[in-house]
């Protein structure tokens, strides 16, 4: 039995240092190639020793105009967020305490559809109505994920709350508003919060919808990234620090904020 223990221990260990590795590898080359020049970058002598050089990231936020891109993400990302929340939880919560199954069958399809069969329909309508190259357009294009997402994952929050607490509320004398917005919405924050989290974290990284969609006032940061990538030739250095830019923030979001995200997914686990 000791043996056994040892054995599965010892595998568990492997296991998760070959994940850990596999994960964290292409993080630390990229970190890495970004204090890196092109010519250092090609040589192999040069993959762990290196002379670090700040010229990179000097290029990304000061000639390359990184800092309206980086604003032009947030922009988005924040707005579509929002109002996706604003939209989305009022739905979800009428979906769950009416049972309406065939709407939220619809919710669940338009996650299901893929966002790039629907760029030559939405590019057509936009570009007619002149909105093409501007803020509105990339934030509509980002509910149309951000949105069904924060549905399908309120809806199962909500089935997770225990409706006699809304019930006990209409007793004393709230309406069902009321309830709602006393009872019901203070409890799935924790819910709110994840689908906030995880709508932002899609918008910021998304590139289809801003590569054909955006102007050039209106770039955002996974689409300025291709700035690097010439015809002939690839500035790495350049593109490597542009991916930290983009990859940093996302990350130190997801650190600070997991345990909002991994209680929000698995609230609707059990119900009652």
């Amino acid at each position: 039995m000791g043996r056994r223990h040892t054995s599965y221990s010892v595998f568990r260990v492997v296991a998760l240092a070959v994940v850990v590795v596999s994960l964290l590898a292409p993080l630390i080359w990229m970190l890495a190639a970004s204090f890196k020049t092109n010519v250092d970058i090609y040589d192999s002598s040069k993959a762990v020793i290196f002379s670090p050089t700040l010229e990179n990231y000097t290029k990304v936020l000061k000639q390359a105009n990184y800092a309206q891109y980086i604003f032009n993400s947030f922009w988005v990302a924040f707005v579509s967020t929002t109002v996706s929340l604003l939209i989305g939880v009022p739905a979800a919560y009428s979906m769950s305490r009416f049972s309406m199954n065939r709407s939220a069958l619809v919710v669940l399809m338009a996650r299901v559809i893929p966002g790039v069969s629907l760029l030559v329909p939405w590019y057509y309508v936009f570009s007619n109505l002149h909105m093409v190259g501007g803020y509105t357009v990339l934030i509509l294009s980002h509910m149309f994920v951000a949105l069904p997402l924060v549905v399908y994952i309120m809806i199962g929050y909500f089935d997770g709350l225990p409706i006699e607490l809304e019930e006990s509320a209409l007793v004393d004398g709230l309406t069902p508003i009321g309830a709602f917005r006393r009872i019901t919405l203070p409890l799935s924050v924790p819910g709110i919060a994840t689908a906030g989290i995880l709508s932002f974290i899609f918008s910021w990284n998304n590139f289809m919808f801003a590569l054909v969609l955006s102007g050039a006032d209106t770039k955002t940061l996974p689409v300025a990234i291709f700035n690097f990538v010439g015809y002939a030739s690839i500035d790495w250095g350049g593109l490597m620090a542009a991916a930290t830019v983009v990859t940093l923030p996302i990350m130190v979001i997801a650190l600070f904020t997991q345990k909002y995200i991994v209680s929000g997914l698995t609230a609707g686990a059990t119900k009652g």
